[in-house]
């Protein structure tokens, strides 16, 4: 069995997600959950895994840094692969390689050979995305590619919720190894629904691989994002563990930028042109200040519930589920919103919504109520579900058929990078913000407002997200309609 790909005319139905199109769907948010829930359920076992392995703290976060940096320098990769060898190759390859890569990590004798295993997981799970965006704008057009990135959404959004419920339940109930093995069958179905779904490639010779660019900036994005995510530990942006990998990753990027420019013969692993159309370019730039608002923001949520009130991971992970629920009952209707009447009016909407949910928490105290806490994080979910996946329907909405693929690597690079620069830029905030309210004293005390730094962090937190508005505010605001490419004008 396989299913046509091609989108359905403009008219009535344009405007339903049929049947072929809702498969296709399944066979992608199948091969998501398993690579986002993943990242976030291996991090409610760290402290496990300094138990079973002796390990200090920083050496067990090499299995989340690992994944993290393997994840990001696959990405650039995925565009040309699915060009030169095609869509349901790679796919059915990125699910073998995360399956294998989890059941080896779940048979890890060591923290070293997981930390490797974990980088295989990285390198299958960093295609999953980038190629499921592909798949599902191919197969719905541009007329329904909101609908069909809320349904991907779904995954992205759920993930960091449910993540750390999934992963407290495993270990608490069974052990570590679980929160491996249970992508073993997942992938299997997976790839088994994937190789009767989708349809056989047809590969057109590829133009010659950028074996430049990918020295240029692969290891330049793996080498900027560790020193961003050493930020944290090493509580400076001054420290040599931060400025010298940032620094060689930032050059090695900055090389990158005027060799993909001025190539023409060659597939650039990311597509710099595509910044000629205005608004891939208006879309990167909401979705870079967007992810480095939210998702930073979205790691004092747990440590809240944790450190001030006494949470345990799992009761933190259930006590986040309301934002979850908000954004299930927004996604679909903001996925037929954008359809209709473009993106633009969606996302400013949703970001309004998403700042109010963040300024309720500028009021936190020790003793606030979980009715208003649990109220503040629905209103997010509700914003959040009119964001994120709208954003990306811009910027993939007017790229033709044949630069998809690149479209959808370059929003999962910023995305990645953007959502690490946030996580640094919040933890050192924090960090500082404890730093400043301890006892002069007793440098290893707790400041007795606790809540009230977290508050302040918030303040700046709810600002950076209102900043999104700006690029919101010039994303398209009307119908799309299906990009032509030249080339078939020229045939005619």
């Amino acid at each position: 069995m396989t299913t046509d790909l091609s989108p359905s005319p403009a008219g009535p139905q344009a405007d339903k997600l049929d049947r072929g199109v809702l498969v296709v769907a399944g066979v992608v948010v199948l091969g998501a959950i398993m690579s986002i829930l993943d990242i976030t359920v291996v991090s409610v076992a760290l402290k496990t895994f300094q138990a079973e392995f002796d390990a200090t703290s920083a050496e067990v976060a090499w299995t989340m840094t690992g994944y993290t940096l393997a994840l990001a320098s696959v990405i650039p990769l995925t565009g040309w692969a699915a060009d030169r060898f095609g869509t349901k190759r790679l796919y059915l390859l990125a699910v073998l390689l995360f399956a294998a890569g989890s059941a080896l990590c779940a048979a890890a004798s060591s923290l070293e050979v997981l930390v490797a295993f974990r980088v295989l997981q990285g390198i299958g799970g960093g295609m999953l995305m980038p190629l499921g965006m592909t798949i599902l704008t191919r197969a719905a057009g541009p007329e329904r590619v909101g609908r069909v990135m809320a349904v991907l959404g779904i995954p992205m959004l759920l993930g960091p919720i449910f993540g750390p419920i999934l992963g407290g339940a495993l270990i608490d109930s069974a052990s570590w190894h679980w929160i491996f093995l249970i992508n073993v069958p997942i992938g299997a179905l997976a790839i088994t629904y994937a190789a009767l779904v989708l349809p056989a490639d047809h590969v057109e010779p590829s133009e010659t691989f950028d074996w430049l660019g990918m020295v240029l900036l692969s290891p330049g994005l793996a080498a900027f994002l560790y020193g961003v995510s050493s930020i944290p530990s090493a509580g400076t942006v001054r420290d040599a563990q931060v400025l010298v990998p940032a620094i060689i990753g930032a050059l090695l990027i900055g090389a990158f930028v005027p060799w993909a420019l001025h190539r023409r013969n060659i597939h650039p692993l990311v597509d710099l042109r595509l910044f000629q159309n205005p608004r891939m370019t208006v879309a990167v730039i909401a979705m870079s200040l967007f992810a480095i608002a939210f998702f930073g923001a979205s790691l004092l949520f747990p440590l809240y519930f944790q450190t001030v009130r006494g949470e345990d991971a799992l009761g933190a992970g259930l006590l986040l589920a309301p934002q979850g629920i908000g954004a299930m009952l927004t996604m679909p209707v903001a996925g037929v919103l954008a359809d209709r009447i473009g993106p633009g009016k969606i996302v400013m909407a949703g970001i309004v919504v998403i700042t109010v949910g963040m300024g309720m928490f500028t009021q936190l105290t020790e003793t606030t109520s979980y009715t208003f806490l649990l109220s503040a994080l629905f209103v997010m979910g509700l914003g959040m579900g009119g964001t994120m996946m709208p954003i990306m329907s811009a910027a993939l909405q007017t790229l033709q058929d044949h630069t998809i693929a690149r479209g959808s690597t370059l929003m999962n690079i910023v995305q990645q990078v953007a959502a690490s620069i946030g996580t640094a830029v919040f933890s050192v905030l924090l960090t500082n913000g404890i730093l400043d309210h301890v006892d002069p004293t007793d440098p290893r005390s707790v400041p007795a407002d606790l809540a009230g730094v977290y508050a302040g962090v918030f303040v700046v937190a709810t600002f950076m997200v209102a900043a999104v508005l700006v690029p919101a505010w010039f994303l398209p605001r009307s119908r799309p309609v299906r990009a032509v490419d030249p080339a078939v004008l020229a045939g005619h």
